[in-house]
């Protein structure tokens, strides 16, 4: 798929890491101060330790997934955002992490899970801008893949039209058909050339 164009808007559009609820959690905030600075890698590190301290903070499993996506780990990615969606009830974060999720499938050329993700996080917020753009991107995508497909099948449909009808093996009642005529024919070609030699001995010698 043609992804330069959409891929540039989506990594530009995908949703920042979430303020820290828990502002005594100094090892989240460690990990925001990184990803900041552009440093995914220990961000990461800081989201995981955070996330060994406390295995349900949804703040450090959000951010990681965050992280993890700037790191080009889309897969990953995907899976922390599925997970942020196993456990939050919060309407406006469950549509972010949809959205992203969308994103992170969209960087993984899974273009029909990333319009599923796209439609749901369209339902959890209707009027969000970003997610109508690439849900519109990624069908218009799919229906040039879809067109790409058909027109080689269109073509073999059209070189067949043209190729020179076959004609089938003959049957064995054609072949003692064809072997009839041909003896008829020779029989007819003897009784001429018998007649032929007939009138040849039969005619009167010339005077002179």
């Amino acid at each position: 798929m043609r992804t330069k164009v959409i891929i540039l808007s989506l990594f530009l559009m995908v949703t920042s890491i979430i303020v820290i609820a828990q502002p005594e959690n100094a090892t989240i905030a460690k990990g925001n101060k990184l990803y900041k600075e552009g440093k995914f890698e220990e961000a990461i590190a800081a989201y995981q330790q955070a996330l060994q301290q406390n295995p349900e903070n949804i703040t450090a499993k959000y951010n990681l997934a965050a992280a993890r996506f700037r790191n080009s780990k889309f897969e990953e990615a995907q899976k922390d955002y599925e997970g942020v969606l196993e456990k939050t009830g919060d309407s406006k974060l469950k549509q972010k992490a949809t959205y992203n999720n969308g994103v992170a499938l969209t960087k993984q050329t899974k273009l029909d899970e990333s319009i599923e993700a796209y439609k749901k996080a369209l339902l959890l917020n209707p009027q969000d801008a970003d997610t109508r753009f690439n849900l519109q991107k990624a069908l218009e995508e799919r229906h040039k893949q879809n067109k790409a497909k058909e027109q080689p099948q269109q073509q073999k449909k059209q070189e067949k039209k043209k190729e020179p009808q076959k004609q089938p093996p003959a049957s064995r009642k054609q072949i003692e058909q064809w072997m009839q005529s041909l003896r008829q024919k020779e029989q007819e070609v003897q009784q001429k050339m018998q007649q032929n030699k007939n009138r040849s001995v039969n005619k009167p010698e010339k005077d002179w």
